[in-house]
């Protein structure tokens, strides 16, 4: 699939214990379905070709024969089918059998992948019909000369990102599971072809396995469980389907149930994680023997996926709950040790009455209850000028007095009038220099206020603004600590949502109509007492840029990836060519603002995505946005 998406899936056939015809039958049937599904890689439960309860009949060479034909059955099948499936078969060597993953594609037997730890314990005695598999050894099945062992990986020559291992149900849940090194050796994708029975609370168990691996590993796994035909002498099978990929189910299916499970891998996702993060080193020394195959030209089938238009925010809303306090706390620890490392009883706030002073002013609160600090120290300062309206100036006022902080109010307009006369700038002019210049006298208010108290100013700049450049260098940029630096600007609208659910009535209607106020710098004249100045209006919708911020810097995605995601997150909502608009005005302001992030000021860092130039994102000042440029004006 496009964008490097692979769509994988995990199947459960109905099968009949020792009759490899009908099983057989049933697999085909089932590849089929994935096949006009669009599925590229499939995978089969534990010995589906025979069944895995077929006991001490393992040992009869008529089912061992039986198995292998059936194999060579299938592999005429599927051959004209764009996709690689792994199933379960044993296979005889001498006097070895092996528990075995035959891996096919094109009609061709890649390889054979056998099971390395035998459970013989409680109800499983595999150790009575198998042999722990060899690192490799060739042999001689369905008529091909054919690679056996646990060190094989399936590297795909016409999908460079996609390189697969297998392991088998027990070699999951051992100290050191062989997906393991193959991970670490190349593969993306991890399959395990299971046969694991299901007892009270193992479902649960089960899962927390799979994806623990896949987010220990970075990597996909899609796990196949045994199911419906399975004896139940003393055993019951739930064909527990799974797919995760680094940490998150894609895909599961309903316990006890047959059928296809799917889910999409971003594999492009995957290998940039392991990019990203120096912990992560391929053993590139350590030897596997990779086997080469080419995918057929897969079905053209839209991207399922679906990707949440704001992926700062937890979806489900008791997260969101938790995460919110936890973040709000994060904050407020920050700026406490800040405060008690510079002695500092004083905090000093630009309060405008709009969303980001007004969590700056709540994360602040918790800062100095934290530290036993009298609330008065917090000194929130309102200062009205050119473009300030009646509603933000009362709700800085509301909110100051239900806080119980001290707050005065500072106008500027004098002071600016004196500084437009002293530079020679025509107030009628509503330039640049006419918005800056508030915003830097503000700046300096607050600066000489908190030297003349011993204090330090609290810097209410969110991660959207710094990613835009939405800030007036040394102005509303500077401050002497940040407490909003890493939370964009769709995050701190749920944070003030929170703070106005738990908060008493007073503050939570005070909080509610902050909200409901468009954003804005105020730095324009009120048109009939209300906001000229609507930040979305000029730069684009923050939930936009906040998608395309997400997916830039954690991902390093590349535009064009991005805007189709955002096409899928946002449809409906937003027009192609309005998301394509804003994308080119995200990646401008983004290269063109860099200079801004060079010099912040101190913050905490409270989520995977910042743009400290300390922690997180280094980068030059005057790098060229040409190539991102280009490959947009393709879209």
């Amino acid at each position: 699939m496009k964008d490097g998406f692979l769509r994988t899936a995990a199947a459960t056939p109905a099968i009949r214990v020792a009759d490899c015809r009908y099983n057989r039958e049933k697999i085909g049937e089932l590849a089929m379905q994935a096949a006009e599904k669009g599925v590229q890689v499939l995978v089969f439960p534990e010995l589906c070709l025979t069944g895995y309860t077929c006991g001490d009949l393992f040992r009869e060479e008529i089912l061992l024969r039986g198995a292998e034909r059936e194999l060579q059955v299938l592999l005429q099948q599927t051959k004209d089918l764009p996709l690689l499936m792994m199933v379960g078969i044993p296979v005889a060597v001498g006097a070895d059998r092996y528990n075995c993953a035959a891996v096919l594609c094109g009609g061709k037997l890649l390889g054979l992948v056998p099971k390395q730890f035998l459970p013989n314990y409680s109800e499983f005695y595999e150790a009575r019909h198998f042999t722990p598999g060899p690192a490799y050894r060739e042999i001689s099945f369905c008529g091909q000369t054919v690679p056996l062992g646990t060190d094989l990986l399936f590297a795909c020559a016409n999908i460079p990102e996609l390189v697969l291992g297998c392991e088998i149900c027990e070699d999951l849940w051992v100290a050191d599971p062989p997906s393991t090194r193959l991970a670490q050796a190349g593969a993306v994708v991890l399959c395990n072809l299971s046969a694991s029975d299901e007892t009270i609370g193992k479902a649960e168990y089960r899962r927390q396995l799979v994806a623990g691996q896949s987010a220990r590993l970075v990597a996909g796994y899609v796990y196949a469980d045994a199911g419906k035909g399975e004896s139940s002498t003393d055993m019951v099978f739930s064909g527990h389907d799974l797919i995760a990929e680094n940490g998150t189910m894609l895909g599961e299916s309903e316990l006890f149930s047959t059928g296809l499970t799917i889910g999409e891998i971003d594999l492009q996702r995957l290998l940039q994680e392991r990019r990203r993060m120096s912990t992560w080193c391929n053993s590139t020394g350590d030897a596997r023997h990779v086997i080469s195959f080419v995918l057929g030209p897969e079905k053209e089938v839209p991207l399922q996926r679906s990707f949440s238009p704001l992926p700062f925010v937890p979806q489900d809303d008791r997260d969101l709950a938790g995460r919110c306090r936890a973040i709000l706390t994060m904050q407020a620890q920050g700026l406490a040790k800040r405060l008690d490392h510079t002695h500092s009883r004083v905090a000093v706030i630009g309060l405008s009455g709009g969303l980001d002073s007004t969590l700056a002013l709540l994360v602040t609160v918790r800062a100095f209850d934290l530290l036993g600090l009298p609330r008065e120290g917090i000194q929130a300062i309102s200062m009205p000028c050119y473009g300030t309206t009646g509603r933000t100036k009362g709700n800085a006022a509301a909110l100051a007095a239900s806080l119980g902080v001290s707050f005065r109010e500072i106008p500027i307009g004098q002071a600016v009038a004196q500084h437009f006369a002293d530079i020679g700038q025509d107030p009628e002019v509503h330039d640049v220099t006419y918005e800056n210049s508030q915003a830097r006298e503000r700046t300096q208010v607050l600066m000489d206020v908190a030297n003349r108290l011993g204090g330090l100013v609290i810097g209410t700049g969110d991660l959207s603004e710094l990613a835009l450049g939405w800030a007036t260098y040394n102005g509303d940029h500077m401050s002497m600590y940040g407490v909003n630096a890493s939370i964009p600007k769709t995050l701190v609208r749920h944070l003030v949502r929170y703070a106005a659910d738990t908060g008493e009535e007073t503050l939570r209607r005070t909080l509610l109509d902050i909200l409901d106020t468009p954003v804005s710098p105020e730095l324009l004249p009120p048109v009939d007492g209300e906001i000229a100045q609507k930040t979305e209006d000029l730069v684009g919708p923050y939930e936009l840029h906040d998608f395309f911020l997400y997916y830039m810097l954690r991902f390093n995605f590349s535009p064009g990836k991005i805007y189709r995601m955002a096409r899928r997150a946002f449809d409906g909502r937003y027009a192609e060519n309005v998301i394509k608009k804003w994308l080119r005005t995200f990646y401008w302001r983004f290269f063109a603002q860099q200079f801004k992030r060079s010099c912040l000021p101190d913050g905490p860092k409270v989520g995977s995505v910042t743009l400290s130039p300390r922690g997180d994102w280094r980068m030059p000042s005057d790098a060229s946005v040409s190539l991102w440029m280009e490959e947009i004006e393709t879209l």
